[in-house]
């Protein structure tokens, strides 16, 4: 039985739903970079960084190089890195209209907020 479209994406959000994935994957963005730089960027024990890329290598999302004794990982494909680019700009559209709305309840403060000197807590 063939999974549902919205299933499917429903996983495949979830796959990147981890910071250390996600951080991989911005990376990732400039080309290959070996495991090392991964790991002195991160700063995570190897061990976590070695499952977190596999989830990305198992998803098809990252691809593994060898070269030597050395291991770099590159985006399979130039897609994702327009995604990455899509979620900053949905963010920062989110923000901004977060800072919108704090500015807003800044400059219409209650009379009882008022009275409190601004103290407290509504």
């Amino acid at each position: 039985m063939q999974v549902p479209l919205y299933q499917a994406k429903a996983e495949f959000f979830r796959m990147l739903g981890h910071p250390v994935r996600i951080r991989v994957l911005e990376l990732l963005q400039g080309g290959p970079v070996a495991v090392r730089d991964l790991l002195s960027e991160i700063e995570i024990e190897p061990s976590s960084l070695s499952q977190q890329l596999a989830v990305l290598r198992r998803s098809g999302i990252v691809v593994s190089i060898r070269e030597g004794s050395t291991v770099s990982y590159a985006l399979a494909g130039g897609d994702v890195a327009e995604l990455l680019r899509a979620a900053r700009r949905i963010l920062t559209e989110l923000l901004a209209g977060q800072n919108e709305l704090l500015a807003e309840l800044r400059q219409t403060e209650t009379p009882l907020t008022a009275s409190r000197g601004g103290s407290g807590s509504a």
